[in-house]
């Protein structure tokens, strides 16, 4: 009798499947998903103790774009260590030392045809490295690190009182546990990477990236709003102060820190602010007082020794 079920045709995969394409792009070491994976691998083995022989090898990822017109794979490679710059704060100082040791030895055949000079001709070099970095920090910076439920947040905040914030924050979120809701989570990373940005800049200064004009401009943008100050401001000022004041407060500085510091205590002094920017904005004041001398005399960790050594 015939066989009235046909026989399964033999299943096999094509040549082209999508599986397979996908495959071979996470293979193809031009592909931006290998130097993705390759450059942050690398910068996850970064430390103090391996600093040199790491660097060398993100340069090297780095100068591959000798090759190209457009200066992908540097391009690339200088947004992946600004995001871990401003999402690891504890080794922004590592990182701001990484930029310096990159912008001093890309290769100078490295450039982006689409970013010229008042000449017109193609940046190349450090000063390409500079300016894709310090576009990436000036975008964020400016955009801020708020969000739309950053606000209710903030206002709870200022009642100093837990229970507000959660009752705050669990009506923004319709109702949902604060802790764990999206939201939530998105303004706390959100706020990380912006003190995080702020902390990095502060350590591209003290490398001399960056100069005391452009630092003065991120002191003034965030003391722009005395009257109805956003606390994100504030905190993000304290941070940056925190970092640089005492490099940036030289003699030639003085007259324009001291108007720095009045605008800080009108700060302190208002009702517009939580107990815990008030806080933050004392201690800062503090410190100036202090020349800029911690309480702790410790200075910061540079090496996972440092760490393990100020945890215990």
């Amino acid at each position: 009798m015939q066989n009235l079920i046909a026989a399964e045709p033999d299943l096999h995969h094509a040549e082209n499947s999508w599986s397979t394409q996908r495959k071979l792009v996470g293979q193809d070491p031009n592909s931006p998903e290998f130097i993705d994976r390759k450059v942050k691998g690398l910068l996850n083995k970064l430390t103090m103790e391996k600093f040199d022989s790491i660097a060398q090898q993100i340069l090297e990822w780095a100068n591959r774009s000798v090759q190209e017109v457009d200066g992908r794979t540097f391009k690339q490679v200088v947004q992946l260590v600004f995001e871990n710059a401003t999402n690891e704060a504890a080794w922004s100082e590592m990182y701001a030392r990484l930029c310096r040791f990159l912008m001093e030895r890309i290769s100078q055949d490295v450039r982006d045809e689409e970013i010229k000079n008042a000449n017109g001709k193609p940046i190349a070099r450090g000063n390409l490295f500079r300016k894709h970095l310090l576009n990436h920090c000036q975008e964020d910076f400016e955009r801020g690190w708020s969000t739309k439920e950053s606000a209710i947040f903030t206002a709870a905040g200022k009642a100093g009182d837990g229970k507000a914030v959660a009752a705050a924050a669990k009506k923004a979120v319709g109702g949902e546990e604060v802790l764990y809701s999206d939201k939530y989570c998105a303004f706390k990373k959100a706020k990380r990477r912006g003190l995080g940005l702020v902390k990095f800049i502060g350590e591209l200064f003290k490398v001399k990236m960056l100069t005391e004009r452009i630092m003065h401009e991120c002191i003034k943008k965030l003391l722009s709003n005395v009257e109805t100050p956003e606390e994100e401001e504030i905190e993000s000022l304290c941070k940056l102060l925190e970092t640089i004041g005492q490099v940036l407060d030289n003699a030639k500085a003085q007259n324009q820190m001291d108007i720095y510091f009045v605008r800080m205590q009108e700060l302190f002094n208002s009702s517009q602010i939580s107990p815990r920017i008030q806080y933050m904005l004392l201690d800062i004041i503090e410190l100036r007082g202090r020349r800029w001398v911690s309480r702790t005399q410790f200075s910061d960790p540079t090496t996972i020794i440092d760490v393990n050594q100020k945890v215990s």
